[in-house]
């Protein structure tokens, strides 16, 4: 695959990552297409790594499960042989080392990985090939990029509560699906905080989304 078809492969789905003042709260839509083509309408793109811990993909479904698979086996050993879960920066560290050691034959996928480290919330935001970046307020990836980071530039407020992040960002993904094509039906967010991981869909979406500003 050239870089021409790779932007094209990578170019849909819309996924956001926000700091808040008790923890973090990540979200992506689902659906999932093929060029113009819309192939799949209820597709997962954020996964519970563990309580502490989520990661969201874009990019290509056999690459972002075999992630998810290598991930959560590594997750579960730290945390068997340190006793307390890997922190999403050792996460991050990780998934960028096994990237970058396969970037003759990279993964196609983008993630974002991101949690708690104790009390400490973390956000990180990884290329296909290992580099990764520590946001300190949020973070959008994907096909509605633009318009979604329009509308949180506006609204999102230095230390809000993970309440008020989901709703910021249902409305940071709503706006996208307006706009993007290839973004759309229907959307999962997901919490983590030190009472550890909440994930929200379907109606309680719909709920949350019509008080958003």
């Amino acid at each position: 695959m050239n870089k021409a078809e790779y932007a094209k492969y990578m170019k849909g789905t819309t996924t956001v990552g926000i700091i808040c003042s008790d923890g973090v709260v990540m979200g992506a839509d689902m659906r999932s297409t093929m060029g113009d083509f819309v192939n799949n309408t209820s597709v997962r793109k954020v996964f519970r790594i563990d309580d502490n811990l989520v990661l969201t993909v874009a990019g290509s479904v056999g690459d972002a499960q075999e992630i998810i698979r290598i991930l959560r086996a590594h997750s579960e050993v730290y945390k068997m042989s340190e006793n307390h879960p890997m922190s999403p920066k050792s996460a991050a560290s990780l998934l960028s080392i096994i990237l970058q050691q396969n970037k003759m034959m990279p993964y196609y996928v983008q993630l974002m990985i991101g949690g708690l480290d104790g009390s400490e919330s973390e956000l990180y935001s990884m290329d296909p090939i290992g580099g990764y970046s520590d946001e300190s307020k949020y973070v959008v990836t994907g096909a509605g990029t633009e318009m979604a980071t329009g509308y949180l530039d506006d609204a999102y407020k230095k230390g809000i509560g993970t309440k008020e992040g989901v709703k910021l960002a249902s409305r940071a993904l709503s706006i996208a699906m307006k706009r993007s094509a290839s973004t759309g039906d229907g959307m999962i967010i997901a919490v983590v905080t030190k009472s550890g991981y909440t994930e929200y869909s379907g109606k309680d979406i719909e709920k949350i989304a019509s008080q958003a500003k």
